[in-house]
């Protein structure tokens, strides 16, 4: 864990664990990176729903971020299309 987050509380230091170690470093940088780069700014339902993506299959997460596969439209979520769009860029 980074010394420039020490203020966070559990619930988004936790967060940003998971989100930066998935497991394949593909998904580190890209998860990684969307979450780290907005977590301070995160409301509880936007924490909620990070926890949420989190827990789907690596593989799927990596097809969807990279554009590989559409997202299914039960999965669509703002969070999850901005994570999209920023790997876009």
């Amino acid at each position: 864990m980074s010394d420039s987050v020490p203020d966070l509380d559990p619930r988004r230091r936790r967060l940003l664990f998971r989100a930066t170690h998935r497991g394949t470093h593909e998904l580190d940088l890209l998860i990684g990176g969307f979450v780290s780069s907005r977590l301070a700014t995160f409301t509880d339902e936007e924490l909620t729903e990070i926890e949420r993506l989190l827990e789907l299959p690596e593989p799927d997460l990596a097809d969807w971020l990279t554009g590989r596969q559409p997202v299914p439209e039960a999965l669509q979520h703002p969070l999850l299309q901005a994570m999209i769009q920023a790997e876009g860029k």
